[in-house]
């Protein structure tokens, strides 16, 4: 079992560097968690094709954010009394597993309730991940370290979806599926040499499970959740019809808009990790959600490789900007005593969001077919145009929540 790590400030923990041993292992950790669980994500539609689901293909995404969206309540709660470590491990091992199973559950009601469970790995490790962090660093560096963070996260992301297509393409679907849990297996093992960050753990029981009706959601961090849930509209709409997309225009692998746009997405957190530390959190939003509308746009008259490319480089600047800077958001505007709870309420979002749109974008994939592209692609602009505007309105509202002015 780790170690508690006893801290008496902020200061102290972040001291000498922000850039510790544990920091880095968490690092890795998430390198690794998240290629498990990326690497599937461009062969699963043709997958669920073969196995006669053709169309269901909108809910491969949506049961796995469903469960996802549902545990973040209780991982919030149990990240803030059992540890951040333990429930890190947890959403590692349910990747482990799932890998495992996937072979061997070869129905389409099979398969489909193996991705409900897989949701529950999502619904978890993130959310004690960014609380983690927020324990080990300074305020006026949380955006800083969860760009840095991101940046292992987009690279796994990044070649996760390449890794995955190479295997199915020069090995079979099982190899893939394989590899997957071998990932996890590693990421489970690295989390377990790190030191405990919460002070004053409770030990494990059921009852934890037990949630008042204050604990289901954190009504301080309402602004990012409500930009979260608009941008990751678009989020659920990629990942179903990228694949689609890039054979449309003649790209083979079906990992490399993943690949691109995450590591688009990468050089934007290295270059600017920084930057809503100094500008302020919704000045930064403004610029990434502008960025995100764009992109959306190229990605509906994509009719070229080069198009296609270019609109993936533009939307993973997008993200670039989006993920830390949302996640540094929440931070700044939760306690201390209920950072878990804050950003699982902000992962409750970012679940609903990327599931109503693979439900919408697999809905147009079955019934609209030419058109299912500009249509999916075109309402995820508009909601992201809504969502700029809404940080317009809320920039004129509060003060910039920055950490030298925190909202």
């Amino acid at each position: 079992m780790p170690t508690q790590l006893h801290r008496t400030d902020s200061a102290s923990l972040a001291a000498p560097s922000l850039y510790t041993l544990p920091f880095w292992l968490l690092c890795l950790s998430n390198f690794l968690f998240s290629a498990s669980f990326s690497m599937m994500i461009p062969e699963l539609p043709e997958y669920l094709t073969t196995l006669g689901g053709r169309e269901y293909i909108g809910l491969i995404i949506a049961l796995f954010t469903l469960t996802a969206g549902i545990s973040r309540p209780f991982s919030g709660k149990i990240t803030d009394t059992v540890g951040r470590v333990p429930v890190m491990a947890f959403g590692s091992i349910v990747c482990f597993l799932c890998g495992l199973l996937y072979p061997f559950l070869i129905t389409v009601a099979g398969f489909l309730t193996l991705r409900l469970v897989h949701g529950f790995s999502t619904g978890t490790k993130p959310t004690a991940t960014s609380a983690y962090v927020a324990d080990v660093v300074p305020a006026d560096r949380r955006g800083e370290a969860m760009g840095a963070l991101g940046l292992f996260t987009a690279t796994g992301m990044s070649l996760g979806p390449v890794i995955g297509s190479f295997l199915v393409n020069n090995a079979s679907m099982n190899v893939m599926f394989y590899t997957s849990s071998g990932f996890a297996l590693m990421s489970i093992g690295i989390l377990l040499r790190l030191p405990e960050t919460l002070e004053n753990r409770q030990p494990f029981r059921l009852s934890l499970f037990k949630l008042r009706s204050d604990e289901w959601f954190d009504m301080g961090v309402l602004p990012p959740f409500f930009v979260q849930l608009l941008n990751s509209f678009a989020s659920g709409v990629v990942i179903i019809l990228a694949p689609a997309l890039s054979q449309s225009v003649g790209v083979a692998n079906k990992g490399w808009f993943f690949a691109v746009y995450t590591l688009a997405s990468l050089v934007v957190r290295l270059l600017f990790s920084k930057s809503s530390d100094r500008y302020g959190r919704i000045p930064v939003m403004i610029v990434a959600t502008v960025v995100l509308a764009v992109s959306l746009v190229m990605l509906a008259v994509t009719n070229s490789v080069a198009l296609f490319y270019s609109s993936a480089i533009v939307y993973g600047m997008a993200w670039g900007m989006n993920s830390p800077t949302l996640q540094a958001w929440a931070v700044d505007l939760s306690d201390e005593a209920t950072r878990g709870r804050a950003m699982a309420t902000l992962y409750i979002a970012l679940e609903l969001g990327i599931g109503l749109g693979a439900l919408a974008a697999g809905w147009f994939f079955t019934n609209m077919a030419a058109q299912a592209l500009v249509a999916a692609f075109g309402i995820a602009a508009g909601l992201a145009v809504v969502g700029v505007g809404y940080l317009l309105i809320v920039r004129n509202r509060l003060k910039p929540a920055r950490t030298s002015d925190l909202v």
